[in-house]
């Protein structure tokens, strides 16, 4: 009579030790096909071998037990795709995440990081079409992308053509309270009017800026060196952050090409010490 496969011999099969197998059984992802009630000694069937190799790649990719489990009670195929994805759009978000730390970490840690080239320098107040909005911190990449989109299609549609590259204003409440108004515009000759589109002037300024080369994961870094100078230089912050987008997504998928300028409104408070000043950046 064939009483199946023991713990010792499915775990040869399958390639997982019998601790984790025993593991499975606790956590009621696998349960055997049999336990002997003398002995306690587990049998399974090479049924099961599919789904013990199932749940062991899951549990690689760092599924809870509790989702592997989830996972396995779902017989329709459209649901349990979707629980999948849910998972897969997770682990995606943690791994760039992890990308982006990685490439901050090896910048902060260089030692002999780039000299940062900074440039102070009186900007004219500027007309542009742009949408506006009171945004959490964590959507503030969704919500660029939406309203980045809405200006596209709407100066589509009105005959515009942008004038220059786009821009964003951002409140320093997005960064220390993580909630705050975004603006985000591209400049047009005649900024039209149409559902969250609108003519908004960029206000004059005495702007400190630089220009962060590359990904934005590692922009952070470029922020507080930025910071950094402005206050060694005695300089107090007057408004809003403000970015050009002067190479970026929209214009090349090669993120090494990316060119982002980064700009303070600032003013001094003490004596002038020497800058680097000058015309707006090309």
């Amino acid at each position: 009579m064939d009483t199946g496969l023991t713990i010792g011999e499915f775990s040869r099969i399958t390639h997982l030790s019998i601790k984790t197998l025993r593991r499975y059984h606790e956590a009621g992802l696998l349960q055997p096909a049999r336990v002997d009630r003398q002995t306690g000694y587990r049998y399974y069937i090479l049924d099961q071998v599919p789904t013990a190799q199932v749940i062991h790649r899951f549990r690689e990719l760092d599924m809870p037990l509790r989702e592997v489990g989830e996972l396995l009670a779902v017989t329709d195929p459209d649901a349990r795709a979707a629980v999948i994805a849910q998972h897969l759009q997770r682990l995606e978000n943690q791994l760039d995440q992890t990308k982006a730390a990685v490439v901050a970490l090896r910048r902060l840690l260089d030692p002999q990081p780039a000299a940062l080239r900074v440039q102070r320098w009186r900007t004219e107040a500027t007309t542009v079409a742009a949408v506006r909005g009171v945004v959490d911190r964590t959507h503030i990449l969704r919500w660029y992308a939406e309203a980045m989109q809405e200006l596209d299609s709407v100066l589509a549609v009105a005959g515009e053509a942008p004038t220059g590259p786009p821009g964003g204003l951002y409140d320093n409440e997005l960064f220390s309270d993580e909630r705050g108004t975004m603006v985000v515009y591209i400049p047009v000759a005649r900024p039209p009017r149409s559902g969250e589109v609108e003519p908004f002037v960029i206000p004059a300024a005495e702007l400190t800026t630089t220009t962060h080369a590359g990904p934005h994961d590692d922009i952070d870094v470029t922020y507080g060196a930025l910071g950094t100078y402005v206050k060694q230089q005695a300089l107090e912050v007057a408004g809003p952050v403000r970015e050009i987008y002067r190479l970026g997504p929209r214009d090349t998928t090669d993120s090494s090409r990316w060119r982002t300028e980064i700009g303070w409104p600032t003013f001094q408070t003490v004596a002038d010490p020497v800058v680097n000043a000058g015309q707006a950046p090309s």
